[in-house]
């Protein structure tokens, strides 16, 4: 796949997924945001994935939405009527909103390999993965409260539902820097580790785990984990019931089973 602000490779069932402007710390302006969804989006079809890593070209993961993209809300003013130019506001944030959301809803699991400065934006974009990995000298930042503005793509609907709220209420308010090694020990990242190379190394090793499993469940996993986060216990259980009456007689389910008594690997098909 070529694209003009992002890397993707694939191989071996896994799709590597590479911000691509370290001239600007990967900072997103619009062009990137369209394209972003447009990625998760293809990805999220693509037979040939059952797993995507998302990490960053040159010394950062992300700095977030690039300042020309945040400034060029200034031109809003321009527009005489209020209620016209607080639409035009709402609609424009809707639609970074809907970037991030194609992370979350991308029907294969998204794991974010983050080294350097995950800032602003950013922390919006991990938080709509499913894990987090990240090098101890690694930075995570809700840059927001800095801009004089309210973080308003994610972070603060998704990140309270994955580590302690009272910690994003200080992250939010202070806008301070939370290392890999501390990310670690308050549960935003799953592990941190001692340089980006062995990240790497193990990010894939997770990444390769899963692409080994059946594809189906690994999917319908990621729907039921997303479901039960939203929902109550008693919906939840409904729900993958209902789920597995339609899904759990499959290739895979038949497969896995004839490969454990013949004592090898199984071969899922995409």
């Amino acid at each position: 796949m070529s694209y003009q602000h992002f890397k993707v490779e694939i191989a071996d069932k896994v799709a590597q997924v590479k911000f691509n402007r370290p001239d600007k710390a990967n900072a997103l302006h619009i062009e990137a945001w369209v394209e972003m969804q447009k990625i998760f989006e293809s990805l999220s079809t693509d037979e040939t994935v059952r797993v995507i890593v998302l990490t960053g070209e040159g010394k950062h993961f992300c700095a977030g939405i690039d300042l020309e993209l945040l400034m060029s809300v200034n031109s809003f003013k321009a527009i005489g009527c209020s209620a016209k130019r607080s639409e035009k506001i709402r609609n424009f944030i809707l639609e970074l909103q809907d970037t991030i959301t194609a992370i979350e809803k991308c029907s294969k699991p998204v794991i974010a390999a983050v080294h350097g400065g995950c800032i602003g934006g950013a922390v919006d974009i991990v938080s709509a993965c499913d894990m987090r990995y990240s090098t101890a000298d690694a930075y995570f930042s809700i840059k927001e409260i800095d801009l004089g503005m309210v973080a308003d793509i994610g972070t603060l609907q998704r990140l309270p539902k994955i580590i302690s709220s009272a910690i994003v209420s200080e992250m939010a308010y202070t806008g301070r820097k939370v290392s890999g090694k501390e990310a670690e020990k308050i549960g935003l990242v799953n592990r941190s580790f001692d340089s980006p190379d062995e990240l790497t190394d193990g990010v894939m090793q997770v990444a390769h785990a899963i692409a080994s499993k059946s594809p189906l469940s690994i999917r319908g996993t990621k729907e039921i984990i997303r479901f039960t986060r939203d929902h109550n216990v008693d919906d939840s259980l409904n729900y993958i019931a209902t789920w597995n009456a339609a899904m759990l007689l499959s290739n895979d389910l038949t497969e896995a089973f004839k490969a454990t008594m013949e004592k090898r690997a199984p071969e899922f098909e995409d």
